[in-house]
């Protein structure tokens, strides 16, 4: 996929540093599932001096029934809310039935995708947070015949940190943070878990052009 990333000189960047861009050739390298299109989206100004971001959309039977987004922050300098020099911030939006919206545990398990996903793909982290939302829609007038709908909105931000079983001074690999999060997305849609030895092929703009 195509990565997106920019510096912002309001904010003291120069020349991308090395551990920035190593980092995002990772998030380049992340394998999603087909049922995803994923590309890139501009990264938000003034929070960090250099931020890469992408955006995805998850499609079944033609139609689209969640969207997210994952970027990812650097500020060499470090940050002391970050309890790090990177920082990912992920966004993911699906539907749900509309009956759900009332389980009294439907917050606890929407955050648990995450976190179970971060853990499944090996992604080491620390200093996460975030909320989750349930938004209910209902139609009135004309739009009586067209009834309720419901989504689920889950906002987080995490520090990502080398593997335990990375060498010292090897790159932060970001990809495992990247199908993490696709998966939150898939999983929060209803998408059942990918099978034990079946390997995960790139999305629709998996793998194609270069960070820029």
């Amino acid at each position: 996929m195509v990565v997106r990333q920019e510096t912002h000189p309001g904010t003291g960047a120069g020349a991308v540093p090395p551990e920035f861009q190593e980092a995002v050739d990772s998030m380049r390298a992340a394998r999603l599932r087909p049922e995803i299109f994923c590309e890139e989206m501009p990264a938000p100004q003034r929070i960090a001096p250099y931020a890469a971001a992408l955006s995805a959309d998850v499609t079944i039977d033609e139609t689209d029934v969640g969207t997210g987004r994952i970027i990812l922050l650097h500020d060499p300098a470090g940050n002391d809310a970050w309890d790090g020099t990177f920082r990912c911030v992920a966004y993911a939006r699906a539907d749900i039935e509309l009956d759900l919206i009332t389980d009294p545990m439907l917050a606890d398990v929407g955050w648990s995708w995450l976190t179970e996903a971060l853990d499944a793909h090996g992604a080491t982290y620390a200093a996460s947070s975030g909320t989750v939302t349930r938004v209910a829609t209902d139609s009135f007038g004309g739009m009586a015949d067209e009834g309720g709908t419901a989504q689920l909105e889950i906002r987080a931000s995490w520090t990502p940190l080398p593997s335990p079983d990375a060498p010292p001074g090897a790159p932060l690999d970001v990809g495992p943070h990247v199908e993490a999060w696709a998966e939150m997305l898939c999983t929060a849609v209803g998408l059942p878990p990918v099978p034990d030895g079946v390997t995960v092929m790139p999305s629709r703009r998996g793998q194609r052009g270069s960070a820029r």
